[in-house]
């Protein structure tokens, strides 16, 4: 049984940007945005901006700078760079510029990872929060995490949380 504290609109959409963080991948190799895109889609969403940055930390934070700039995003996933690896720099970048985190959607990506993949989950940093009215996601490049994410948490709350956030629900 599925139990939702707040009705939300299923005919509400939301905008949505993507951001893939990746020094490899390419409009046509990128599995995981494109993953995001159909997931999005499929659940009669918008996706208004979708782009392949450098896994530097001022590509990501100049990328975020200007979707917050956009009235026409809502919400913004990335996806990449939120390990531990020398290269991996989403988290840290982001981290910085949240200004209300969302710590259970970590917390529950990572127990939901470790169902999957066991204790390799806790290398991820996984994180979601607020930036500039604008709500955050940010998740491992993987696309068995990227369908975890977007299936078991993101999808289910996606309306209500923007909702949250600009009033309109």
């Amino acid at each position: 049984m599925s139990y939702l504290p707040h009705p939300d609109s299923s005919l509400r959409v939301v905008n949505c940007a993507i951001i893939t963080v990746s020094d490899t991948r390419t409009m046509e190799t990128d599995k995981s945005g494109q993953l995001i895109r159909k997931l999005l889609e499929n659940a009669n969403h918008q996706v208004t901006a979708y782009t392949i940055i450098q896994d530097e930390p001022a590509d990501i934070t100049t990328a975020l700078q200007k979707l917050k700039t956009c009235d026409n995003v809502e919400a913004i996933i990335l996806n990449g760079g939120t390990g531990i690896a020398p290269r991996d720099t989403t988290y840290d970048a982001i981290k910085k510029l949240l200004e209300k985190t969302l710590p259970g959607f970590g917390e529950i990506f990572r127990f939901l990872s470790y169902q999957e993949i066991g204790s390799r989950a806790i290398a991820s940093r996984a994180v979601a929060g607020v930036y500039q009215g604008k709500l955050i996601f940010s998740l491992p490049g993987s696309s068995n995490a990227v369908a975890l994410a977007m299936e078991k948490l993101i999808l289910p709350e996606l309306v209500h949380l923007v909702g949250q956030i600009t009033g309109i629900k």
